[in-house]
């Protein structure tokens, strides 16, 4: 009981808390330092006044600590919570929870309970700093807002000031307003970083997908090219192999002949022997019965002289030999299984077989005897009228169509500066403006005006940049995908386009040239 009364002793009035470094008053009451003076720091100067007895000072007195009390007051001092904020109660050391607007001042909760309830008292977060709530010009407190000019207005400003007559709201009304606007700006916002976030999260998925897909390809070409060195290392085997064969069987040959030359040598040897001997012999009789007695040895040398004589006159030669064009069709078959295999992998045809149709070219345009070139001339050709030829473009198109799998051609642009090439239906018209490549529905086609270069479907262009930097493009359609693509056939090659469509009916290839001298040729 004692401890409670003394505890009592030891509270101050103003913030009903412990004292903290307390000071005595001329009147004998006492408070906290910090307390009274923010009670007399509210007070106009000149009115200073003890809060508890209302004493008033002409001066502002001078605080002398009461150092024993202090001392007694610490051994009831609680720990205080940390003030995350750093504002405090302007009437007591306890935190602040809330400010007023209008009293300009903090409140902790015991504080709070006894300030006004109106509505002119705005209570806020607690507040450090007061100036940018006040006026400017009229240093009065900052209550309207004007939204003609979008401004924090005090009353004299409203009143009598240069927002006098201006629409003007309470800065509460003014605050629910924005905020109204700003949750919808928030709830657009946040839709919008949803739809973002959705899409970062689709190019993710992509990304993933194209690194698998290029995993795979990367796996299935690694495969492709492993499988074509191991081809071209049994072909190789193969090859050399039959090379040897040959080669044994060659040398076998030539040494079984060079064994029967040897024997006959030999026997060619003896009798030329036999014929010296005879012509040392001087008896005629003698010489005469060993030439009837061995007449057939001369016949033989007679016949072998002819024979030696006809093998060195016709150069024969004097046994077997390789067999070179064997080997080459033996390494040809090879390589073009290999090659079969390799565009069955891949799923892709060189076309090889591309040739122009003179019944489309027109008149202006020359068409080489391989059907390969298509070049541009101010001479008619005078060629007879057919439902298939063009009669207002220089154009032309294939003899083939394709109508299922993958194709791929090149085509070299040489120096020609106004050119198309592409694909088309048989159905595209022959005459007028609808009838120019990638200006209808009915065909695709990459195009170069004087370098200006740019793909055309339906009338729809779309530029590239940049020009080309080499004179040949590759082509390549994947008809049941729906992809015309064309490359660029530099080092590294350049992407330039890819249509996508839904091909229905079969395609022709088509080329086309404007100025005297240009000049188009399907490769491969």
């Amino acid at each position: 009981m004692a401890s409670a009364d003394l505890r009592e002793e030891v509270t101050c009035p103003i913030c009903f808390s412990i004292y903290t470094d307390p000071v005595a008053l001329s009147c004998g009451h006492t408070y906290c330092l910090s307390c009274i003076n923010r009670t007399w720091d509210n007070q106009d100067e000149g009115e200073y006044s003890c809060p508890e007895c209302k004493q008033r000072f002409r001066k502002r007195p001078e605080l002398n600590k009461n150092l024993r009390l202090r001392n007694i007051a610490e051994t009831f001092q609680p720990t205080e919570p940390v003030n995350e904020t750093g504002i405090f109660c302007t009437y007591c050391t306890h935190p602040a929870t809330k400010s007023c607007l209008l009293c300009e001042a903090s409140f902790c909760d015991f504080h709070l309970r006894s300030h006004s309830k109106s509505k002119e008292h705005i209570l806020t977060e607690p507040i450090t700093f007061w100036g940018n709530r006040k006026c400017y010009k009229h240093k009065e407190l900052l209550k309207y807002y004007c939204t003609e000019d979008a401004a924090c207005i005090c009353a004299s400003c409203s009143l009598a000031g240069e927002h006098r007559g201006h629409q003007v709201e309470l800065l509460n009304e003014a605050s629910e307003k924005k905020k109204k606007k700003l949750r919808n700006v928030l709830q657009k916002l946040t839709t919008k970083r949803e739809k973002t976030e959705k899409r970062v999260q689709s190019l993710q998925k992509h990304r993933r997908g194209v690194q698998e897909k290029a995993a795979g390809v990367t796996e299935r070409l690694t495969a492709l090219i492993r499988d074509i060195r191991r081809q071209l290392e049994d072909l190789e085997k193969r090859v050399l192999s039959d090379l040897t064969q040959q080669q044994d069987q060659a040398l076998l040959t030539i040494s079984n002949q060079i064994q029967q030359l040897e024997k006959e040598k030999d026997e060619l040897t003896r009798k030329m022997s036999h014929i010296e001997e005879l012509c040392n012999i001087t008896d005629p009789l003698t010489v005469l019965q060993e030439q009837e007695s061995h007449r057939g040895d001369f016949c033989g040398a007679e016949k072998g002289d002819n024979e030696v004589t006809q093998r060195g006159d016709k150069q024969v030669p004097a046994g077997g030999d390789l067999d070179e064009g064997l080997i080459s069709v033996t390494l040809y078959r090879g390589l073009a299984d290999i090659v079969t295999d390799v565009k069955r992998e891949i799923y892709m045809q060189v076309t090889s077989d591309i040739l122009l149709d003179i019944n489309t070219a027109h008149n202006n345009v020359i068409v080489s005897g391989d059907l390969k070139t298509v070049s541009c001339s101010g001479i008619n050709q005078q060629r007879p009228e057919t439902p298939e030829r063009f009669t207002y473009y220089p154009q032309v198109l294939s003899t083939r169509s394709f109508s299922s799998g993958r194709h791929y051609w090149e085509v070299q642009i040489s120096e020609s500066r106004r050119w198309r090439a592409g694909v088309c239906y048989t159905s595209m018209g022959r005459g007028r403006y609808q009838s120019l490549i990638g200006n209808n529905n009915k065909s695709w086609g990459l195009c170069s005006i004087y370098k200006d270069l740019s793909v055309r479907h339906n009338t729809t262009v779309t530029s590239l940049q940049p020009p080309l930097s080499c004179d040949t493009v590759g082509i390549l359609l994947d008809y049941e995908a729906g992809r015309l693509t064309f490359y660029e056939l530099c080092d590294p090659i350049r992407h330039l386009h890819t249509f996508t469509a839904t091909f229905t009916v079969p395609l022709y290839a088509a080329l086309g040239v404007w100025d005297n001298g240009d000049c188009l040729r399907i490769l491969r």
